[in-house]
């Protein structure tokens, strides 16, 4: 088994770093600080950083087809949002009357957005869902486990399979995912050996492998499609939350990371919590499916 090591490459401090994503079509790296209610872009060009702010918390966003616009993932609501003026077109509300918020979410390679949410009570419950907003922009509950934090949403090269987890069981789950949507055969896919850390945010490299964010445990393990580690990345910050693959040859792994819940002594130890960190493990990925719905 290879082992690699990241390295810091924005010293952002996100409070809640997440949502990882490439765009290839403008060679730019977007995330979000769901804390800080941000959402952030990295172009590596001229290694300059902007950010919006966001009228809620933005836990998860897609590309769209039309490059104008990306799609939000809010924490009450889902909505488009116009990169050149800022303004936000409500799509629907998720989960309302509910306390809990939408979290991790990925586009299918057909172009629908797949996201789930998470319990806001403490201690977290199962008590939320997976949903898909199809082209039309109708919203569909997925017919999987309740869960308590949605994560590690991804799809093989593909298409066929859904990966997905509720991170506090500390496995990642997998079901064929059929091309009309349908679901079949939920299945566990991995489960983590490690004594420490639990599943966040995926993405899956071109050969098929999903590379895993471990929350807590200062890594991102490679799996391959049986399930079985095949590399891991060591990363300098406790607290690795998302990836995706960027560069002109989707070779290198970004790597956003969060602050929350580390106190004054741990931030004093790890000074760069909530920054991006990259790696170049040796994969390729693959160009992130945008959505295909579009504003009325």
């Amino acid at each position: 088994m290879r082992t690699h090591r990241a390295a810091l490459l924005l010293d952002t401090k996100s409070t809640l770093g997440e949502g990882a994503t490439w765009c290839a079509k403008t060679g730019r790296f977007y995330w979000t600080d769901i804390e800080g209610a941000r959402l952030w872009r990295y172009d590596p060009a001229d290694g300059r950083s902007t950010f919006w702010r966001m009228p809620e918390r933005l836990a998860t966003f897609a590309l769209c087809a039309d490059p104008h616009y990306l799609l939000l993932g809010l924490a009450s609501r889902l909505a488009f949002f116009d990169l050149a003026t800022g303004e936000t077109r409500h799509i629907v509300d998720v989960e309302p009357g509910l306390n809990t918020r939408t979290n991790d979410g990925r586009c299918d390679r057909q172009g629908r957005f797949v996201f789930g949410t998470k319990d806001e009570a403490s201690p977290v419950r199962p008590v939320g869902a997976f949903y898909r907003l199809n082209h039309d922009l109708s919203l569909e509950r997925l017919p999987l486990p309740a869960s308590a934090i949605s994560n590690s949403i991804a799809f093989s090269p593909d298409g066929a399979t859904l990966y997905y987890c509720d991170s506090p069981t500390r496995e990642i789950r997998a079901c064929d995912y059929a091309a009309n949507g349908s679901i079949a055969r939920d299945r566990v896919f991995t489960r983590l050996t490690d004594d420490s850390g639990e599943p966040d945010g995926s993405t899956v490299d071109r050969d098929g492998g999903l590379w895993n964010a471990q929350w807590g445990g200062r890594r991102v393990v490679r799996y391959g499609p049986d399930g079985v580690e095949t590399q891991r990345v060591d990363v300098p910050t406790a607290q690795p939350s998302c990836v995706a693959f960027g560069g002109p040859q989707l070779g290198t792994l970004y790597i956003t990371s969060a602050r929350i819940g580390l106190d004054s002594a741990m931030l004093a130890e790890d000074s760069r919590a909530g920054g991006v960190f990259i790696a170049t493990p040796g994969s390729r990925g693959l160009p992130e499916p945008v959505f295909q719905g579009a504003p009325a």
